[in-house]
């Protein structure tokens, strides 16, 4: 951790809990960019110093100005800096020679215009750098601290301020999306206090602020906006920081990015993709992707509670038979079981109300306008006797129903102090003021009953998440393990690679004529399958290079001259080594096994079942490489065709031990060599009773990728 992002605590608390700040380029005109951090930072009651610089004024909103930061009295800890690109530069220089210890740059024109605005960033950044200055910018549109006061931004947010401070930190890659956020989160109830844009991120990163919020003391739940991320072990070392810390990260990520998939002409390359790879990431440390702003902050809101179902499973009830259905089907979407509700359970609550739907979801029907205590009585039989870990109700307009309005509240007050750790979620539609009357009982409240079932998901996923703590270290590779060659090897040097790595493979024997085919046939014992070996030819089955199942002399001695002249047909200039005589291997469940290197994220390793399930359904998950074994069963357990591992019609179960372990040594190999790999494709990779072997592989080094090698096109 020391080595990628050292603490950022101290580095950044001036930055957001500055006791001095100068706004230069400030304006005496409230409304302007220069004049709204001066007008926000007075009317949050900032307590510290201001010092507004303008050498055209001696006052700016009834502050003292200077004519420049080298005139201000003091080394002050946060300077923003606000004036034409073309001045960024020494106003740069002027504040690191100052002392400052922090500066926002609000001025655009740098690395986002190309070439020429780059190389000025970069020297800006490394002035910076030299001073020991932290900089956020340029090109973004500040950072705040509600509880200091501090309003370092030309966003009018505020004057939205609608909450207290809370424990919900905000920080955004972009600034105009920084600002929708918070705007949203004070409209649905999320408090949120620090709040930073990171803009063309030429020094403090997305990554850094997640690592700052994870060790702050008084945020405990994270949204963040990305649109890439720059060094993948920064933002792996931000996260874990996260997840140590037990605190949510809801994060949007947007934009796409090349991840060779033309070049590198696989399985692996062609399913992968930028959204596929950064599930990836946030799977693995537990962050909640969300697809839209309004989905963010849900879950946010949700993660206010504090508290986290124990397990998967939800009880729901509900007026209305369709919408208890709708709750039911979002559930299993998101993950989460919808047991049946126990025999004698339902018993009872038939005989609350004869007519209920009671299995789960539990339909109180209309009844409720003549029964409202069944709207309490079910709930509390359901927590002390179902056994489930979440509770979602949906009410329709019931909470501000006359006749109906106190008896519901009160109902659920009753609920809370029986129950005060259950996890509670409300559908319904109400005034803000009656809302808040639920809120204040700790029960989330949401108008659309899917995202209520949503918001539960991300609370138990956050909850398996931090339960499980730090991943399990990956087992070292055997000594003499091969690197990837710079140049494309055949199946039989791919195998001989990977199984230098751990990874088992069938028994071949790579051979160059009709008789040393029937000698390795004698050898293995049994049928086996033919193949050509050429580093040119990837795709063996396309030419007919491929057959399978011969078990006689006669057969390998005909099948070696087939497949060598097929080979020659379809590609003269091919490099042939010959045939390979492989093991045929019957029975098991067909998966594949890959590795992608993305550009941003570097290597991760893919899992899925093979035939149709990759080739179709593309039912297949990533992560990011190495992982250890216990990561490596969860994704296992994550595709949909789990199911076919455990055995069906009569199939033994598959041996998920050996598969896990295969996938984990995989990642340490792709790990060791992402320097040199673009992919790697072991398909079929088939799992039998008690062991699993690779009967294919392709390695497709960057080197070849880099050199228009036709073979990978």
């Amino acid at each position: 951790m020391a080595d990628v992002l050292p603490s950022t605590s101290a580095s950044l608390d001036v930055l957001l809990k500055p006791q001095s700040v100068a706004i230069i380029g400030a304006s005496d005109d409230a409304s302007r960019i220069g004049g709204r951090p001066v007008a926000s930072t007075i009317a949050g009651g900032f307590k510290g110093r201001i010092y507004p610089v303008n050498p055209k004024r001696p006052t700016v909103q009834g502050l003292k100005a200077y004519p420049s930061i080298t005139d201000v009295p003091e080394a002050v800890d946060c300077a923003i800096v606000a004036v034409p690109a073309s001045l960024v530069e020494k106003t740069v220089a002027d504040c690191a020679a100052m002392g400052t210890k922090s500066t926002i740059i609000f001025s655009s024109g740098f690395a986002e215009l190309g070439a020429e605005g780059a190389e000025t960033q970069q020297r800006i950044a490394a002035a910076a750098q030299n001073s020991g200055m932290r900089l956020i910018g340029p090109n973004c549109i500040g950072a705040f601290s509600v509880s200091a006061g501090w309003f370092g931004t030309f966003s009018s947010v505020q004057a939205s301020l609608r909450l207290a401070p809370g424990k919900t930190a905000i920080i955004s890659q972009s600034g105009a999306y920084g600002a929708h956020m918070f705007y949203m989160a004070q409209r649905r109830g999320v408090a949120t206090d620090l709040w930073v844009t990171t803009g063309n991120e030429s020094d403090i990163d997305v990554a850094e602020v997640i690592a700052y919020y994870a060790e702050h003391q008084d945020v405990s739940t994270i949204m963040a906006y990305t649109e890439g991320v720059k060094d993948r072990d920064r933002m792996c070392a931000a996260l874990d920081l996260a997840r140590a810390a037990k605190k949510p990260v809801i994060m949007i990520k947007v934009g796409d990015t090349d991840v060779g998939a033309e070049a590198a002409a696989t399985h692996t390359a062609s399913l992968a993709g930028d959204d596929a790879i950064y599930d990836a990431l946030f799977k693995q440390y537990g962050v909640y992707r969300a697809h839209s702003c309004q989905e963010m902050v849900d879950v946010a809101y949700a993660c206010q509670t504090g508290l986290f179902p124990k397990g998967r499973k939800m009880a729901i009830q509900t007026v209305s038979g369709g919408i208890g259905i709708q709750m039911a089907d979002e559930s299993v979407k998101n993950g989460l079981e919808v047991p049946a509700m126990p025999e004698a359970l339902q018993q009872k609550l038939l005989g609350l109300i004869p007519y209920a739907g009671v299995r789960n979801p539990i339909d109180i029907t209309g009844q409720v306008l003549n029964q409202p205590e069944v709207i309490g009585q079910g709930i509390d039989l359901s927590i002390r006797e179902s056994g489930c870990d979440a509770y979602a109700t949906y009410l329709a307009s019931a909470p501000q129903a006359p006749g109906l309005k106190d008896f519901c509240l009160q109902t659920f007050k009753d609920l809370r102090e029986k129950h005060p750790e259950t996890p509670m979620a409300l559908s319904m539609i109400a005034t803000p003021e009656i809302i808040a009357d639920y809120e204040a009982l700790n029960i989330g409240c949401f108008e659309d009953p899917v995202m209520a079932i949503r918001a539960m998901a991300a609370l138990s996923q956050f909850y398996e998440t931090f339960e499980r703590g730090q991943p399990d270290t990956p087992s070292a590779l055997p000594a003499g393990v091969s690197e990837v060659p710079d140049r494309l090897v055949s199946e039989a040097g791919a195998k001989a690679i990977l199984a230098s790595a751990g990874i088992p493979v069938t028994r071949d024997v790579l051979t160059e004529s009709a008789e040393e085919a029937v000698k390795a046939w004698h050898g293995i014992g049994g049928p086996v399958v033919l193949k050509i070996a050429s580093p040119d030819i990837l795709h063996k089955t396309e030419i007919g290079g491929v057959l399978i199942d011969l078990n006689d002399e006669q057969a390998i001695a005909e099948g070696f001259e087939v497949i060598l002249n097929r080979a020659r047909e379809a590609q003269p200039d091919a490099t042939i080594e010959g045939v390979l005589v492989c093991e045929m291997v019957s029975g098991g469940v067909e998966t594949v096994l890959g590795v992608t290197n993305d550009p941003a994220l570097g290597p991760a390793v893919m899992f899925g079942l093979g035939g149709v399930f990759v080739e179709v359904m593309k039912d297949v998950t990533f992560r990011l490489a190495p992982f250890g074994i216990d990561e490596a069963h969860r994704m296992i357990g994550e595709i949909k065709g789990r199911a076919m591992l455990d055995g069906v019609r009569g199939a033994p179960p598959a041996d998920v031990k050996a598969l896990a372990q295969a996938l984990s040594r995989l990642s340490v190999f792709a790990a060791e060599n992402a320097d040199r790999l673009e992919t790697i494709d072991i398909n079929p990779f088939v799992v039998l009773p008690d062991s699993a072997v690779a009967l294919d592989a392709v390695i497709v080094p960057k080197a070849t990728v880099l050199a228009g090698d036709p073979a990978v096109r």
